[in-house]
């Protein structure tokens, strides 16, 4: 094997970002563009794809949903 590709390591950064904003109690979805521009992605609905790409990163921003949204229903 080669070794990582540069996506590779762009792929852990965004990943581990987004954990590291959920674990924390952060506003992602205030921070996402910050991150989104970093990634050089010309829109924020690109750097969604880190979210479903880790099942991790789903369930995180599942239970975020849930907290925020079950206390509605």
């Amino acid at each position: 094997s080669p070794g990582p590709r540069l996506h590779d390591l762009r792929h852990s950064f965004a990943v581990n970002t987004l954990l590291r904003w959920y674990r924390a109690g952060e506003d992602v979805e205030r921070l996402l563009p910050t991150l989104s521009t970093y990634l050089g992605h010309s829109k924020v609905r690109d750097t969604y794809w880190y979210l479903s790409a880790c099942p991790e990163l789903m369930q995180e921003a599942a239970s975020r949903l849930e907290t925020r949204w079950g206390a509605v229903s």
